[in-house]
């Protein structure tokens, strides 16, 4: 009696236990069921995530281009180290001599193209970053590599132009060896403005700095290669104290206007691309 008892006590554990299992499985399969449905459904009414900004330092086209410059550089530094560093020691002495460009073996030349051209693809970096940072609606609008082929281009144009100009007044007013003198000691502080682009422009792409510091180191590069350009002026086409002031007036007007001319081409170009697209 007591084992038939003990025997059904057994069963009912038994039964309650595989009725637990099953409860719980079946819970098990409808929550899971629910939850694909759920998926489902929200897959189907069309829910986004939030985009990515664009960023210039997870650009691949950004990182091979500072690639290509360090690469050409080191080139140009290893194979015409001599060629530059005259040039360097012409422009501080302010030696009096035939034309360096007269000399110079076709291969000097082009590094010294090469490396003018890094100069501008490392300013139209720089624009392109500062632009990023003062008109972001702009790059969700418009290509970045598109963006950042526009501002080098206006570069390079700006540096063309200026050469240009350089060689049409000084045949108008000057004797050809001082504007060789001059296009040469101009040519020279190009060069060496993309050495000191370069690493602030890998300090500006991949430490994120900010837009002030980004103004304020622009500026006294910029600033730093005028005086430059006008201690250079001054030993070429100063003779008397009453030019002073001429001197000051041209160099305002074939310096800091186009400057100023560069930066307002590209807000406009900017407001164009932005209508356009």
């Amino acid at each position: 009696m007591i084992g038939d008892t003990i025997g059904s006590s057994h069963t009912d554990t038994l039964l309650l236990f595989q009725q637990g299992q099953f409860a719980s499985a079946k819970a098990d399969s409808d929550s899971l069921q629910l939850a694909v449905t759920h998926a489902t459904q929200e897959a189907g009414s069309g829910f986004e995530g939030t985009p990515i900004p664009y960023s210039p330092r997870t650009d691949d086209a950004v990182s091979l281009t500072l690639l290509a410059c360090f690469f050409l550089s080191s080139i140009a530094l290893s194979r015409g180290k001599k060629f530059l560093s005259q040039q360097v020691k012409d422009f501080v002495l302010h030696r009096e001599r035939a034309s360096i460009f007269d000399s110079s073996t076709a291969a000097d030349m082009r590094y010294l193209l090469v490396l003018v051209l890094q100069t501008c693809v490392l300013a139209g970096i720089t624009f392109f970053n500062y632009f990023h940072d003062t008109s972001p609606a702009l790059m969700s609008h418009v290509s970045p590599l598109l963006l950042l082929g526009i501002y080098v281009g206006f570069c390079l144009a700006y540096f063309l132009l200026k050469w240009s100009l350089y060689m049409f007044l000084g045949w108008v007013f000057f004797d050809k060896n001082r504007t060789n003198m001059w296009l040469e000691s101009y040519s020279a502080l190009i060069y060496y403005a993309g050495f000191a682009l370069f690493p602030f422009v890998l300090f500006l792409v991949y430490f994120d700095l900010s837009l002030t510091n980004l103004i304020i180191i622009g500026s006294i590069i910029l600033i730093f290669a005028k005086i430059l350009m006008f201690y250079k002026w001054i030993k070429l086409f100063f003779h008397q104290f009453s030019e002073l002031f001429l001197l000051i007036v041209y160099f305002c007007a074939l310096e800091i206007i186009p400057c100023l001319l560069l930066y307002q081409g590209m807000i406009r170009m900017n407001n164009i691309l932005l209508i356009k697209f």
